[in-house]
């Protein structure tokens, strides 16, 4: 931990002052901020037909840091962005859990680390940044599932100028897996080919009330697929609490030379949630139409309430009914203290000829110190069990030790 902090640190800042030589250090380091997260996972995937199961146990850092501003009609700062995990537990036997990268010969690494550098540069509403980025949009979002996140490496532009209006569009050419230090072009979940391509997008979300928000984005994996998407979010009070309703609609098809094959899938998820005290009880439903599953960007996390701990519920002509309750024990006089559990059931899919069905069942316990000589340290257990007439099942156990704490 101790070295972590210190080369990383160092590299950070020594990076953000070569870039910088002419500019005052003072006003470029205004504002400056970095956070260490220690992430200490454990994970056991149980194969209850047979398969051989997967448990690992490792040490994770990701270390933000972030410069301010400089001065100027154009701004200019930098972010830096730390990553390294170490092997705890792992066998040959049982590697593969997702946590750590697996050499030719089976064995997981024993480390693994990266440094990814931001360029930012921001003119009135408008905010420019190249390098590594992290997206969080309805056409891609970044997995950050396991010890470190799956990063990519672009550009992307933020607009804010409108009142109530976000506009966002990027460009990215290469993505990182979450247990690998390889940069490499980017393809879809599923693809068997070697040659990837770049992603681009473009979105809007405009808030008509803070009530209810709109949103639309355009996102294309060049020869490959292409994806349009819809969404509406509404909270209005019903009785002594809040119902919040979710819609997402994606329309996706192939493009260009279409190296993975056709693509064609429309694809309804909502999910409606009543909110009282701390308890919220949500009910929803999903609906692929289309001849095959949802596309979307090879190890990232798909954009819809079905994106479980083990499935995703994404198979062409799949319906699936949600249910998830959870109670933040805040209001019975625990803070910090968080429980969730939530039920998946998919069927009338197809699947390479065969019949579609699954479901799914998640529980999280969560607990985070609010104060004191251990604040920000936090526990959390998860348990999954997952049965599916075209995948394995599994029985899947995570047990997350965190602490999160500001360096300055």
């Amino acid at each position: 931990m101790r070295m972590l902090m210190s080369t990383g640190t160092l590299a950070c800042v020594g990076a953000m002052t070569s870039l910088v030589p002419d500019l005052a250090v003072a006003e470029f380091f205004k504002d400056s901020q970095a956070r260490l997260a220690l992430r200490n996972y454990y994970f056991n995937d149980d194969y209850r037909d047979g398969g051989a199961d997967r448990r690992e146990w490792a040490q994770g850092f990701i270390l933000k840091a972030q410069s301010g501003f400089t001065e100027g009609p154009v701004g200019f700062g930098m972010e830096a962005l730390g990553l390294s995990g170490l092997r705890l537990d792992s066998s040959r036997a049982h590697a593969g859990t997702g946590l750590l990268p697996v050499h030719d010969d089976g064995r997981a690494a024993s480390e693994y680390s990266s440094l990814g550098l931001t360029a930012k540069f921001r003119w009135q509403n408008t905010l420019v940044s190249t390098g590594t980025l992290l997206p969080k949009i309805p056409v891609l979002v970044y997995n950050d599932g396991r010890l470190l996140p799956q990063t990519f490496q672009g550009m992307q532009i933020e607009y804010t100028g409108i009142d109530r209006l976000y506009a966002h569009a990027g460009h990215l050419d290469k993505f990182k897996a979450r247990n690998s230090t390889d940069s490499v072009d980017i393809f879809p979940q599923g693809y068997t080919g070697s040659e990837g391509s770049d992603f681009d997008f473009a979105g809007l979300r405009y808030d008509l009330s803070k009530q209810l928000s709109l949103s639309t984005y355009y996102g294309e994996l060049r020869d490959f697929y292409r994806q349009q998407f819809y969404g509406l979010v509404y909270t209005a009070p019903v009785g002594e609490g809040k119902l919040t309703s979710d819609l997402r609609y994606f329309v996706s098809d192939d493009v260009g030379a279409a190296r993975n094959g056709s693509v064609d899938a429309d694809m309804f998820s909502g999910l409606f949630t009543y909110r009282l005290g701390g308890h919220s009880l949500g009910f929803g439903y999903q609906k692929v139409d289309g001849s095959t599953a949802l596309p979307y960007v090879s190890v990232s996390t798909v954009y819809s309430f079905s994106n479980a701990s083990v499935g995703k519920f994404i198979q062409p002509g799949e319906r699936t009914w949600m249910l998830r309750y959870d109670f933040d024990f805040a209001t019975v006089g625990i803070p910090g203290l968080a429980f969730m559990t939530r039920y998946y059931n998919g069927s009338g899919g197809e699947y390479r000829g065969l019949e579609a069905r699954e479901h799914e069942t998640n529980t999280q316990l969560k607990y985070v110190v609010q104060d004191g000589m251990f604040k920000g340290v936090g526990a959390e257990l998860r348990h999954a069990v997952s049965r599916s007439t075209y995948a394995s099942d599994r029985d899947n156990v995570r047990v997350y030790l965190t602490y999160d704490f500001v360096l300055w």
